[in-house]
């Protein structure tokens, strides 16, 4: 008998071979727009023949089933108005079995499908398998007809395949997708160590919610029910309540990526579509909902909201003292949105660049991104901050931080803050560096248990991290090696270009005011 972890490493490799029969391994992303929704919607057809049995057995034939769940929808999770010819044969034959005007009849039937389940709408309807571009199909069907007979030579029923290892194998399929999606990838996926340190440390309890206003594919999300059902089944808990689980994507195909993600997972949650930044859409009254852990990953450095954008607010999101962090970042204007979407006993986790805890710190001049760093050192918000090793991200070479929040910090804790340097905990991987099992604990227990250790953490007074002018990276105050005795070179540019655009915007406002009282 297969072990687990030999059935996921086969559902895992079928499932890459799968998204590979288009065109090989090269060219597999460009296509996981159609990809992710028929594997989904195998596993939909297939748990939907488990349930159409299950009836069967008790009232005597599938045909009979089929007529006592066409009436009644509530006797299955997801209805399928799939009807087979003959009804013994399983669903997903009417999609194997196409011969001609697959990509249209394809779509027709996920339509179909989308159109019966309020849930799935905009989800797997979303896509055009005829689509074309300037007159060329975008999947013809004879690589459509190749992507279904590969996806058709594994059943993923209720029996075939448990919802944890068919939710790491589509995982494991994002993820394959984020290594060759070039700079788009960071747009729908954090590298799964990340999202298990960010998650473990949260320590979501039973019950929790759970909000991630950028969630991409859903994963981060999913990792903190994850790592609160492994918790509890180690210490021998069999029956606990699920996590609530909150998230708002602004692209809609990722948007419809994390709630299959979500669903393939087994997992309930509620994925808002929409720009979180200007239009947050968990909303209590003319308050934003405040939730009691907040993860996210968003995209850094994002330069396209205005002031405006930040004074027109009417959440209070941006306070007196912290607001405007400049036009060059937008990162700790999400950090602002995130701290004020915690509750009074609130924490969160945040992927941020390494330059937003250290820009401006050691500049003669005002900078906003530093005056809003310092606001959150003020307000004793800041618990820790995680230095990443370089290399992990699928979008970009550089190390990325994670800045965690809290709210309620312990007595002993207030005042300070806790530094990690965890540069040295990775090992090489292609095409991507990866932190193993065994540093993801590491970096996890010494977070949580500020525990100090030379060359790795370090607990800094808020009197220390003033007198460095705010600046919170680890590598300034932890050094790994000889080597590393100076900052990290990007750092050093990053904050350069940002001290290079204020000049240049302070003198462009400078001649302004000078033409118009004609100097």
């Amino acid at each position: 008998m297969a072990t687990r972890t030999n059935t996921a490493k086969s559902l895992e490799s079928w499932i890459w071979d799968a998204a590979c029969s288009i065109r090989g391994a090269k060219d597999a992303p460009k296509y996981k727009d159609f990809i992710l929704p028929l594997i989904f919607t195998k596993r939909l057809c297939d748990v939907f023949d488990d349930e159409v049995n299950r009836i069967a057995r008790e009232i005597g034939s599938r045909e009979k089933a089929f007529q006592l769940v066409k009436a009644d929808h509530k006797l299955v999770r997801f209805y399928l108005p799939l009807l087979p010819d003959d009804p013994n044969e399983e669903v997903w034959s009417l999609i194997r079995t196409l011969s001609s005007q697959i990509g249209e009849q394809l779509t027709t039937y996920l339509r179909a499908i989308a159109k019966e389940n309020p849930l799935l709408q905009g989800i797997i309807d979303r896509v055009d398998f005829n689509a074309t571009t300037h007159g060329q199909r975008d999947l013809d069907d004879d690589r459509l007809s190749n992507l279904i007979e590969a996806i058709s030579t594994k059943r993923l029923g209720l029996a075939d395949v448990e919802p944890d290892i068919i939710g790491k194998s589509y995982e494991y399929l994002i993820r394959k997708f984020a290594e060759g999606g070039g700079q788009s990838a960071g747009e729908f996926y954090t590298p799964g160590e990340v999202g298990e340190i960010m998650a473990r440390v949260m320590d979501p309890q039973p019950g929790m919610e759970i909000y991630d206003p950028t969630c991409g594919s859903g994963s981060l999300l999913i990792k903190c029910e994850l790592a609160m059902e492994a918790r509890k089944k180690a210490a021998g808990e069999g029956n606990f309540t699920p996590l609530r689980l909150f998230g708002q994507e602004y692209t809609p195909e990722t948007w419809a990526m994390a709630n299959m993600n979500m669903i393939i997972h087994d997992m309930e949650g509620e994925i808002e579509i929409g720009d979180t930044f200007k239009n947050p859409k968990f909303r209590v009254g003319g308050a934003l909902h405040t939730f009691d852990r907040v993860v996210a990953n968003p995209m850094w450095n994002q330069d396209w909201f205005s002031e405006a954008d930040y004074h027109n607010d009417e959440l209070e999101r941006f306070p007196s003292g912290a607001g405007f962090p400049g036009k060059s970042s937008a990162d700790w204007g999400w950090v602002q949105h995130i701290y004020a979407s915690m509750n009074a006993q609130g924490r969160a986790a945040v992927v941020l660049d390494t330059g937003a805890v250290s820009r401006g710190s050691g500049n003669a001049n005002t900078n906003k991104e530093k005056t809003v760093r310092q606001w959150f050192v003020e307000q004793d918000a800041v618990e820790s901050v995680l230095y990443l090793p370089e290399n992990l991200f699928y979008n970009t070479t550089a190390p990325g931080i994670v800045l965690f929040l809290n709210k309620a910090k312990s007595a002993e804790r207030r005042g300070k803050v806790f530094l990690v340097n965890a540069a040295k905990i990775f090992e090489k991987g292609d095409p991507k560096n990866f932190i193993p099992e065994g540093g993801i604990g590491r970096i996890v227990e010494t977070l949580t248990e500020w525990r100090e250790e030379e060359k790795l953490s370090r607990i800094v007074e808020v009197a220390e991290l003033a007198k460095n002018d705010y600046n919170l990276s680890p590598s300034r105050y932890i050094h790994t090696g000889e080597a590393e005795s100076y900052r990290p070179l990007k750092e050093i540019v990053a904050e350069l270009d940002a001290v290079e655009k204020e000049a240049k915007a302070a003198d462009a406002a400078l001649r302004e005011i000078l033409g118009k009282i004609g100097l």
